[in-house]
């Protein structure tokens, strides 16, 4: 009898401890994946998605540094690496194992050559590191691994690069060298963020939020994170890896969003570009989620980006600027190349590079009549009925006008009559995720178990709605 009520003693003070040195044990059950999206798909469908996801993933396997795995921003031969791009890399090379396009001893070696680069590339103030305080520059060189174009100190390059570690610390999970290496470095890169030295003042321009970036010339930039966009993730990253004050940090954030109904039945927060409805549900499984900010509104995140896909397409059949070719099954609105000013014509006028988006007719940026394929298909998840027959009708209208040796070209404008033929990495990436995430729930299954992100979702106060 005194042995069980030791036994009962000695329990209850071992999960005291574990919740007092956590501090998120509950968090550990409350948060989940759902899976796969289940919606049917033909054979034919099924097909194309093969051929979609292995031409894009082949992006990754070409256009890595062989030694040091950090992936190219762009097929373009004298680009440099991006964060981003490593970052979305990381699953990438998960997705071709799981579908046999590349064996796991080859996926997990690329996988640790990334990280060792990583942990053990140059973080000070020096204007030629590849670091600095846990964070990384946004785009490094090829030839060295350090700061290419005095590029900033990126938050949300280094997110999501995190993010792609996150991924692959718990999809690693073998009791084998090489895997066992990727746990251990995963857990130190993903520790020494220092998010204080990236937080604003309260007196800033967005108080208390996530700066976007710093640089050794300027300092910390007065702009942070305000929603919404792809910053999303990002709050969930700091709060579940320590960050202080992140509760204040996330209102903030919050505070800044716009709920527009720009067509009937459509009211979502607005953020024009697709990506960033995308970029943040390529890893977190937002289904049923919501905030205090989106229980107010009754709707999930998930569901907000189900309603953003729905405006691009409603405003794409609506045109009110007349652009060429737009309808029901050719729309895509978001980040991308452009034709440029030199194609300039008339009243129209075209943005080279641009964060192009709409919200609708009375909130868009950038809108030149640029469509960028990744756009609706990195929304497969979201609305797959719609998705589905633009990718169809996309490829029956183009073919291989549009399609190269990794898929789908980054975009192209029927009005100006352009096509651009390259292919960008954070492009690419969170279509092959959202393409997996669709089909098997892959990334989202791994992501979600973490304890950083059950933490961080539960600092700030996620729930599901009932």
């Amino acid at each position: 009898m005194m042995m069980k009520i030791r036994e009962k003693i000695t329990t209850a003070i071992l999960l005291i401890v574990l919740i007092a040195v956590t501090g998120f044990v509950k968090a550990q059950t409350a948060y989940k994946s759902h899976g796969k999206v289940n919606y049917p798909l033909t054979s034919a469908e099924t097909a194309m998605l093969d051929s979609i996801q292995y031409k894009t993933f082949l992006f990754f396997m070409n256009e890595h540094h062989p030694e040091w795995g950090i992936v190219k921003d762009r097929a373009a031969i004298w680009a440099p690496a991006s964060i981003a791009s490593t970052g979305f890399g990381i699953p990438c090379f998960a997705i071709g194992v799981e579908r046999n396009w590349i064996s796991r001893k080859e996926a997990a070696e690329i996988t640790l050559n990334m990280l060792k680069f990583f942990a053990n590339s140059v973080q000070s103030t020096d204007t030629n590191a590849t670091g600095y305080k846990g964070f990384y520059y946004h785009f490094l060189r090829m030839n060295s691994g350090t700061r290419e174009w005095k590029c900033e100190l990126s938050s949300i390059d280094t997110g999501i690069l995190m993010m792609g570690i996150l991924f692959a610390r718990n999809y690693y999970n073998l009791d084998i060298e090489t895997e066992k290496q990727i746990r251990e470095l995963s857990a130190m890169l993903l520790g020494r963020m220092d998010w204080g030295f990236m937080q604003m003042s309260a007196t800033a321009k967005h108080p208390n939020c996530i700066s976007m970036a710093w640089s050794p010339e300027e300092g910390l930039l007065n702009h942070g994170w305000s929603g919404y966009n792809e910053g999303l993730f990002l709050y969930v990253l700091a709060a579940g890896t320590g960050m202080k004050d992140v509760v204040n940090s996330y209102n903030s954030w919050l505070s800044t969003y716009e709920w527009q109904t720009p067509y009937k039945g459509l009211s979502h927060v607005a953020f024009p570009p697709l990506f960033g409805h995308q970029f943040s549900q390529a890893f977190i499984d937002y289904r049923g989620l919501a905030d205090k900010y989106m229980r107010e509104k009754g709707i999930d995140y998930f569901e907000n980006s189900r309603r953003a896909t729905y405006v691009q397409r409603e405003y794409a059949i609506e045109n009110s600027k007349g652009w060429i070719g737009y309808d029901s099954l050719c729309w895509g609105i978001s980040a991308s190349d452009g034709p440029g000013s030199k194609y300039n014509f008339g009243d129209k006028k075209f943005e080279g590079y641009a964060g192009r988006g709409a919200s609708g007719p009375k909130n868009t940026i950038a809108e030149d009549g640029t469509i960028a394929p990744y756009g609706p298909m990195s929304s497969l998840p979201f609305a797959p009925e719609i998705v589905l027959p633009t990718m169809k009708s996309m490829n029956a209208k183009f073919g291989n006008k549009l399609w190269g040796k990794y898929g789908y070209y980054d975009s192209f404008n029927q009005t100006a009559k352009w096509v651009n033929d390259d292919f960008i990495g954070i492009d690419q990436g969170p279509m092959l995720i959202m393409m997996e995430n669709f089909r098997t729930g892959l990334v989202w299954d791994y992501v979600m178990k973490d304890p950083i992100i059950q933490k961080g979702l539960d600092k700030l106060g996620y729930a599901y709605l009932k």
